[in-house]
């Protein structure tokens, strides 16, 4: 089981390298994620973009420019189409944003004819390693999906699941999350809680295990399963992945993660033909360079699955 980046870090080295489709380049965080991605054998990449900017940024992070396949094009919404059709025609197995607007990358993984799109919702997955807790943390939906339905929680636990997979963590339990742990019809997310656990339980959600609505604390610690009197609960303690009722929810957890816990993360968009790095201006080449290792051994089960 992957237990820390490092380990998923290791079970990238067990993958074919892949190739990498960076839309609108020019982004220095990028390009440095882009080249420690290169030296550890992560992927390479095609950069798309601006390339006399391109090759400006590089020279200043000390890249041997020759190693990448440059594609310029200076419009931004071109690059972003030039780039994205380089994953959905099989020439790179994930892709990435570079320096453009998130309604402008969305639209290029949206698009008709060149994009990734499903036919099903788009959500995020973020993937955390926390000090004291003793395997990987899969979060979902932090930053994409503002009020999901049942449906789409449906479909958001079958995107964490095989991200999850993908990572080596095989049948993983669920924690659809609430204020409390028992149904309360006046909170509708407790409702769909037990709905999605219902459905685990029928047959109708395979590959895990459900168990809400939960509070985080019974999630993610048997201490305070015990106290509560909930160690029957299906996931107490031992939760893979966690579930939130919306993005404020979500988000205010990521967030406090983030700025006060010394930790590792990285994030991907699912629901897509192939793994999308949205990372934030905000987010560290570290970060960066996570969400890449995550998108390849993710791009890694779907060829094999294909």
């Amino acid at each position: 089981m992957t237990k820390s980046f490092d380990d998923l870090l290791s079970k990238v080295n067990d993958c074919s390298t892949k190739k990498l489709a960076v839309a609108v380049a020019q982004d220095k965080a990028v390009l440095e994620a882009v080249k420690v991605a290169k030296e550890r054998k992560i992927a390479d990449a095609i950069l798309v973009g601006d390339e006399d900017e391109i090759k400006k940024i590089g020279a200043e992070l000390g890249m041997d420019m020759s190693q990448y396949r440059i594609v310029d094009e200076k419009d931004v919404v071109e690059a972003s189409l030039k780039a994205v059709k380089l994953v959905h025609d099989g020439e790179a197995d994930m892709y990435m944003k570079g320096l453009l607007p998130t309604g402008t990358f969305l639209k290029s993984v949206l698009n008709k004819e060149v994009g990734l799109r499903t036919g099903k919702p788009l959500s995020h997955v973020c993937v955390f390693e926390i000090p004291g807790i003793d395997r990987l943390l899969f979060l979902t939906d932090v930053a994409f999906m503002p009020y999901p339905t049942l449906d789409d929680k449906k479909c958001m636990i079958d995107y964490t699941v095989e991200v999850a997979n993908a990572c080596g963590v095989e049948n993983p339990k669920v924690a659809v999350l609430a204020a409390l742990e028992t149904v309360n019809e006046k909170m509708p997310c407790t409702l769909d809680a037990a709905e999605l656990t219902k459905l685990n339980d029928e047959g109708e959600i395979k590959g895990c295990v459900i168990d809400g609505p939960l509070s985080m604390d019974i999630a993610l610690y048997k201490e305070a399963a015990e106290e509560k009197g909930a160690l029957d609960r299906k996931v107490a303690g031992d939760a893979d992945i966690l579930v939130f009722p919306d993005i404020h929810a979500g988000n205010l957890v990521y967030k406090t993660i983030v700025h006060m816990v010394p930790c590792k993360n990285g994030n991907i968009l699912t629901g897509t033909k192939a793994p999308v790095i949205l990372t934030s201006r905000s987010d560290t080449v570290d970060v960066k360079v996570n969400s890449i290792a995550l998108a390849a051994v993710v791009a890694e089960r779907i060829n094999a699955n294909k």
